[in-house]
Protein backbone atom coordinates (compact mmCIF):
# COMPACT_ATOMS: atom_id res chain seq x y z
CA UNK A 1 0.00 0.00 0.00
CA UNK A 2 1.67 3.44 -0.69
CA UNK A 3 1.15 6.11 1.49
CA UNK A 4 -1.02 9.19 -0.39
CA UNK A 5 -2.84 6.88 -2.07
CA UNK A 6 -6.79 6.95 -1.87
CA UNK A 7 -7.99 3.09 -0.24
CA UNK A 8 -9.87 1.21 -1.87
CA UNK A 9 -13.21 1.26 -0.49
CA UNK A 10 -16.36 -1.37 -0.54
CA UNK A 11 -19.91 -0.81 -0.37
CA UNK A 12 -21.79 -2.48 2.69
CA UNK A 13 -24.79 -2.41 4.50
CA UNK A 14 -24.70 -1.57 8.23
CA UNK A 15 -25.94 -4.81 10.04
CA UNK A 16 -27.79 -2.64 12.46
CA UNK A 17 -29.27 -0.37 11.40
CA UNK A 18 -29.13 -1.48 7.54
CA UNK A 19 -27.66 2.31 6.67
CA UNK A 20 -25.64 1.84 2.97
CA UNK A 21 -21.76 2.30 4.11
CA UNK A 22 -18.22 2.17 2.81
CA UNK A 23 -16.26 0.06 4.25
CA UNK A 24 -11.95 -0.16 3.57
CA UNK A 25 -11.84 -4.31 3.46
CA UNK A 26 -14.06 -6.76 1.07
CA UNK A 27 -16.81 -7.22 3.42
CA UNK A 28 -17.17 -11.20 3.92
CA UNK A 29 -20.13 -12.75 4.01
CA UNK A 30 -21.47 -14.01 7.57
CA UNK A 31 -19.87 -11.53 9.23
CA UNK A 32 -21.16 -8.45 10.43
CA UNK A 33 -20.21 -4.66 8.99
CA UNK A 34 -21.29 -1.75 10.75
CA UNK A 35 -21.84 1.89 9.69
CA UNK A 36 -19.36 4.72 11.62
CA UNK A 37 -22.51 5.31 14.11
CA UNK A 38 -23.40 1.28 14.61
CA UNK A 39 -19.19 0.69 14.98
CA UNK A 40 -19.15 3.55 17.75
CA UNK A 41 -21.49 1.41 19.69
CA UNK A 42 -20.31 -1.94 19.47
CA UNK A 43 -16.24 -0.85 19.82
CA UNK A 44 -15.08 -2.54 22.88
CA UNK A 45 -13.96 -0.32 25.38
CA UNK A 46 -10.08 0.74 25.18
CA UNK A 47 -7.53 -0.55 28.17
CA UNK A 48 -5.35 2.21 29.50
CA UNK A 49 -2.70 -0.03 31.07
Amino acid sequence: MQYGMPRQMYDATCSDCGQTTQVPFKPAEGRPVYCRNCYQKHKKPSSNY
